[in-house]
């Protein structure tokens, strides 16, 4: 089986060209899939790029679901709890990345805090991968893609994960693999996540190995011009810089990421519009600044793929939207891999821009 191979160094593209290719033999018709939990639209653009279909999309959020029709001309349903497994069309793979915040170390620990419960237990939001399972036993998609955070594997001593192996192996009888894959080979940023694939009829699969060994460095996301608005406020600046040395000094690792210019970012969250603080970019002779939503956009690959990706959002938004999507050249490749399973076919290839200036041009 070819692996994926997403370059950085592809020769220059016209506007014209499209940014992304696709070129497969005997398929009779496009696989078909749904975005469950589907955010800003990142999945759909990784699984569009391997030549699938959307046939259906679910969330909840009223700012997401903004910007996601901004981009799909389309408005996603509501909150999948309140949609029958009649209303949603079949399908060839279902994709979720359902919300990770009731297993996530800092959701774990803010709801420890105020005393409320988390995972399985938190029941706004730790119950919805029992809908995901209420929709594979329904409708017995040929397979299945889940993203969350690493956490979610030594949530509460594994026993949340054991949970979800035993309802997907077991009781709905699907081949899962899974793994924990960190995205710095497809964008300049520290970003690890579960990946969780899933197959009705045992499938030999292989999670994508990236084999450039060029790695995409953070100075390349980054705009030419920026508004002062981004740059940190003398109160903010000197704020992280006390709140950074008082945790130093009881040997803890809090504190403001100033990040290499010539290396990655720490990881993206969807607190980004409070302070910035674990993404800053030094300036000369000027406090360092926050990324702009553009910015984010090109830090979660949006633009590699998606040149003309629209955010008809407020920054605060924005910044919530990003830090809680995909890696989108990430799942690109892990959508090949898991059509190429499907279909027995790896011949054929997605060709992303070889760099975040060339996706704007």
């Amino acid at each position: 089986m070819v692996p994926f191979h997403a370059t950085f160094s592809l020769p220059r593209q016209t506007k014209q060209d499209t940014i992304y290719s696709m070129r497969r033999n005997n398929l009779h018709r496009p696989l078909t899939f749904i975005d469950l939990f589907a955010g800003i639209g990142g999945t759909r653009i990784g699984f569009e790029s391997a030549g699938c279909t959307c046939v259906f999309s679910s969330e909840w959020d009223k700012f997401a679901q903004v910007t996601y029709e901004a981009n799909f001309h389309e408005k996603p349903w509501g909150d999948i709890r309140g949609i029958e497994s009649s209303q949603i069309p079949d399908h060839d793979i279902l994709v979720a990345g359902f919300p990770c915040q009731p297993f996530s170390i800092s959701g774990v620990s803010k709801k420890n805090a105020l005393g409320n419960p988390h995972g399985f237990d938190d029941l706004t939001q730790g119950t919805l991968f029992f809908e995901i399972k209420r929709i594979l036993n329904d409708k017995r998609p040929k397979a299945f893609m889940l993203e969350n955070v690493k956490n979610l594997r030594s949530h509460n001593k594994r026993k949340t994960y054991e949970i979800i192996m035993d309802t997907l192996k077991n009781q709905l009888g699907y081949t899962v693999y899974d793994d924990v894959i960190d995205a710095v080979d497809y964008v300049p940023q520290h970003r690890e996540r579960i990946y969780i694939i899933g197959f009705r009829e045992p499938r030999s699969f292989h999670f994508p190995v990236k084999t450039n060994p060029v790695k995409p460095i953070f100075k390349d996301i980054l705009e030419p011009d920026v508004p002062d608005k981004y740059t940190l406020t003398d109160h903010l600046w000197q704020y992280l810089q006390d709140y950074a040395k008082s945790h130093h000094e009881r040997g803890n690792g809090f504190g403001y990421g100033l990040t290499d210019l010539n290396g990655h970012s720490r990881t993206l969250s969807a607190r980004y519009y409070k302070d910035g603080s674990e993404i800053l970019i030094p300036q000369n002779d000027r406090n360092p600044r926050r990324l702009t939503p553009k910015e984010c956009a090109n830090l979660m690959g949006f633009t590699l793929l998606r040149p003309d990706f629209k955010i008809p959002v407020s920054d605060t938004q924005a910044y919530r939207q990003f830090g809680n999507s995909v890696v989108v050249p990430l799942i690109a490749a892990i959508a090949k891999s898991m059509v190429e399973a499907l279909l027995g076919d790896s011949n054929f290839t997605i060709k992303i821009a070889s760099s975040y200036n060339e996706a704007s041009s």
